[in-house]
């Protein structure tokens, strides 16, 4: 499956949820490495986004059919009285410029992204990839 999108800015809150122990000893099971604290956004429409609605409905957030990639459940967790919610994630690789590099599509249970996707990686993509607010990246899933 390949979603298309361009690149956007988020809340800046991501690095918050990513740097968390719990989540980052998943993500190196997952994608054989730590993860960038952070994520990049791509927002997506048309074919695309209903190509990621399917990803959703695999996750469990939308009703409708699946996709056939194979998802990886992150786990939640509590610390210290406060609740991180359980992700599911997608492995791939990002297409940038004139190279790719190993992701992973991140879809937290509880988001407002509906027309986002959410791409982690175990390398800081905006700068590796020279990306900047719209520009656009291809996401190729496996």
């Amino acid at each position: 499956m390949r979603i298309d999108g361009v690149v956007s800015s988020g809340l800046g809150r991501a690095h918050i949820f990513m740097s968390q122990h719990h989540y980052q000893d998943q993500f190196k099971t997952i994608i054989g490495r730590s993860a960038w604290p952070g994520t990049l956004n791509v927002a997506v429409k048309g074919d695309f986004l209903t190509k990621y609605q399917k990803l959703r409905v695999t996750a469990g957030l939308d009703e409708g059919e699946e996709s056939e990639i194979e998802s990886h459940r992150i786990k939640g967790f509590d610390r210290d009285g406060v609740s991180f919610g359980g992700a599911t994630a997608f492995l791939g690789k990002i297409i940038c410029g004139e190279g790719d590099h190993e992701c992973a599509i991140l879809i937290p249970d509880l988001t407002r992204h509906e027309d986002v996707v959410e791409v982690i990686a175990g390398i800081f993509l905006r700068e590796t990839c020279d990306l900047s607010d719209g520009d656009m990246v291809s996401i190729v899933l496996e």
